[in-house]
């Protein structure tokens, strides 16, 4: 029995299938609908989850009270009011600041060190001069004051919860002083009684003054971001282009489409070459990322060579984890890679929106992401004199921890695919 003949197939249309029938295939619409609606999805909730209302997540806020008050006589006994106030701030309930009660020397020493936001601090001659007011309201004496002192190289906005919660607790000290002060001087006139009832004034102060080419408190931060996005994009620009030259991808720059032969050569191997293009070209763009910044731009900034070392290492160690992750997970590696370094590290850097004033999650996610850990590093070298105390400790560490993470990461997951045969090579004439 012969076999039908078979009609002959249609001639191919120049230019191919056309728009429409490509569009009303329903399998050309799944993968990038449900990948893009996801990922925009998460874009929303983790960008916006942690700025909708800081003031509400503000926990334990690190603030110093200290008191150099010498006392005096008061109401015929020898009085401290400054230590009954620091000790009553200290004791009074709530969460949103962790009082550190400290003597001038090491609050000063944290505020340069960047582990105090703020500090309330009660002068020597307090006591004396709210001894003064009883005796003296009629001539306008001069009120007592508490000083409030800033740090904003941990960040304008970490600085000012800092100030709004030291001058609230001043405040408050006033009215329960003045309570006292009303109730001793019953005879006083009314603008004394007025004097008395509300008698300390607030002076602020920066208690760790930074230049003033430094943003703010936000050169820190965007110095980090520049290191993460070169690391960042320059791993995907570095896989792309050996992939191209290797033959495993096409070259398509405008009209122009190129695709060379293939080089036989396994995933392992082809990840390491990656991991040195990534290493050397970094020490590239840390370099001219601080020719911008601190040449061209003018940023405030000291230990020089020391910025550039740990910006070249820290823009290497995201090369790595970018091209070894982008060696996992394949085609949407990229995808992944920028949930890593960008969408769930910005959040949880802690440099522009303390980590005090953030919901636990992204303080969680602040314990291994790496803007947090490279913001602390930069920051430390910015305005705080490169003090190891300051995070550039707990950066190197952390830098070293996630180089060794990633090799054993990469290696494991290429020499399993090698293993499996899952080999990249293809005959020439696929």
């Amino acid at each position: 029995m012969t076999s039908p003949v078979q009609p002959p197939a249609a001639p191919a249309r120049p230019g191919g299938a056309r728009p429409g029938q490509v569009l009303r295939n329903p399998k050309i619409w799944q993968f990038p609908t449900v990948i893009v609606s996801l990922a925009v999805l998460l874009l929303s909730l983790f960008y916006m989850g942690g700025v909708v209302n800081p003031n509400a997540h503000l926990h334990r806020l690190p603030i110093g009270l200290v008191s150099v008050d010498r006392g005096a006589v008061l109401a015929g006994q020898q009085t401290d009011l400054g230590r009954r106030i620091t000790d009553s701030i200290a004791s009074a309930p709530g969460k949103q600041a962790s009082w550190r009660q400290l003597d001038q020397t090491t609050a000063q020493q944290q505020l340069a060190s960047g582990k105090l936001y703020g500090v309330l601090e009660v002068p020597e001659n307090f006591t004396a001069a709210v001894a003064a007011l009883p005796s003296a309201a009629a001539a306008t004496p001069a009120r007592p004051t508490l000083i409030v002192l800033t740090n904003p190289g941990v960040g304008s906005l970490a600085s000012s919860f800092a100030s709004t919660i030291n001058q609230t607790a001043a405040h408050q000290a006033s009215l329960q002083l003045g309570k006292t002060l009303t109730a001793a001087a019953p005879g006083a006139s009314g603008t004394a009684r007025l004097l008395l009832a509300d008698p300390i004034t607030v002076a602020v102060k920066v208690g760790h003054p930074i230049g003033a080419h430094s943003g703010l408190g936000l050169t820190a931060f965007y110095y980090t971001l520049l290191l993460v996005l070169a690391g960042f994009m320059g791993g995907n620009v570095i896989s792309n282009g050996v992939d191209v030259g290797l033959g495993y991808a096409d070259s398509e720059i405008g009209p122009w489409h190129t695709r060379r032969p293939v080089v036989p050569i396994n995933r392992k191997r082809t990840l390491i070459i990656k991991w040195v293009m990534s290493i050397a070209i970094a020490a590239l763009t840390s370099g001219l990322i601080m020719l911008a910044c601190v040449v061209i731009l003018g940023i405030d900034a000291s230990h020089l060579w020391l910025l550039w070392v740990f910006s070249f290492c820290a823009t290497a160690t995201v090369g790595l984890g970018t091209q070894a992750i982008n060696a996992a997970f394949g085609g949407i590696g990229q995808l992944v890679s920028m949930f890593v370094f960008i969408v769930l590290a910005l959040p949880s850097s802690g440099t522009t929106i303390p980590l005090e004033a953030l919901p636990g999650f992204y303080r969680w996610l602040a314990v291994f992401e790496p803007m947090r850990q490279l913001g602390g590093g930069v920051r430390a070298i910015l305005y705080f004199d490169a003090r190891a105390e300051a995070g550039l400790t707990r950066a190197w560490i952390m830098i070293g921890v996630a180089v060794v993470l990633t090799l054993a990461f990469g290696l494991a997951a290429t020499s399993y695919y090698d293993r499996k045969g899952l080999h990249r090579m293809v005959p020439e004439n696929a």
